[in-house]
């Protein structure tokens, strides 16, 4: 049975990942920050190297699916994304040279916030143009990385926006979902006008171990549907799961200047390398995050 370590597994992306594995036939141990760890898991402290050290020579993965980082943009202390994005996954890849184990496959987990404010259809051959810390720190976190593809197996993976069950409420889908499926007379949004590339989270992780499987090293990849979902069109697929209609109004508060009216990635890349996973249909993860809201099966 080959062993995978998941960091930041209690994630919204962690438990997906580790259910996905499992069912797969892999051994899966995933790490926590703090509290008591549950079974299968160990205590991390990504920022500690010897932490670091200790896991590694602990679990001696065959494969490593690197999650853990600072993801919400607005974090209110912008130094801790470098610590923990940028640092914390060198102390890692350190972590692997120091005790002499080198895995069959690292999978480093981006985002395709690296590419600020490009517009249009994007393909890995953008230059990064990060507008914001959590941006920043993620392509810094690649720059480095990219100095270790000569010492270890590595994939770097640029997610996209995806969403499904258990994502916070903080983030756009599930926001949208939980107003309509209580009923709410009212959603207060930003932008209205604009358009973005999502996937479900069960499609990610699917993916994400086709490319740990895969020979691929020293790439970088958009996870990606290559599908552009208007405002509106969100907005009709969740009133249709759930058969309710709001009133939709702007927020001044949430509107961005200057936003990309259309981002979405190029999916040629990941389809040529991981071509056997068949996504989801947006539709269907709106079904499936509306029942789960209401209570239905």
């Amino acid at each position: 049975m080959r062993r995978v370590l998941i960091t930041g597994a209690h994630g919204f992306t962690g438990g997906y990942i580790r259910d996905d594995l499992v069912s797969a036939g892999y051994q899966v141990t995933g790490t926590c920050v703090g509290g008591l760890p549950r079974e299968g898991e160990l205590r991390l402290d990504i920022t500690s190297l010897e932490d670091c050290r200790h896991v590694i020579e602990t679990v001696r993965p065959d494969f490593i699916v690197h999650l853990a980082a600072i993801s919400f943009v607005a974090h209110e202390v912008p130094l801790d994304m470098y610590r923990v994005n940028v640092l914390g996954t060198l102390n890692l890849l350190q972590a692997c040279a120091d005790v002499g184990h080198r895995p069959d496959k690292i999978l480093i987990v981006s985002s395709a916030n690296v590419y600020g404010n490009a517009g249009g259809v994007i393909d890995e051959s953008i230059a990064p143009e990060p507008v914001n810390h959590y941006g920043a720190s993620k392509s810094a976190m690649e720059n480095l990385v990219k100095t270790w593809f000569d010492r270890l197996p590595i994939i770097v993976v640029r997610p996209f926006n995806y969403t499904g069950r258990g994502q916070a409420a903080r983030f756009l889908i599930p926001k949208i979902v939980w107003h309509f499926v209580n009923r709410r007379p009212v959603i207060e949004l930003g932008n209205l006008d604009v358009a973005r590339d999502f996937s479900d989270v069960r499609t990610v992780a699917k993916l994400y171990r086709e490319l740990l499987e895969s020979d691929v090293g020293s790439e970088v990849v958009n996870i990606c549907s290559g599908k552009p979902y208007t405002l509106e069109q969100v907005l009709e697929t969740v009133s249709e799961a759930s058969g309710h209609k709001l009133e939709v109004r702007v927020n001044p508060a949430f509107v961005r200047e200057n936003e990309v009216k259309v981002l979405v990635g190029s999916t040629e890349k990941l389809r040529r390398l991981a071509p056997e996973v068949q996504p989801f249909d947006f539709s269907e993860t709106i079904k499936w995050m509306v029942n789960s809201e209401d209570g239905r099966s």
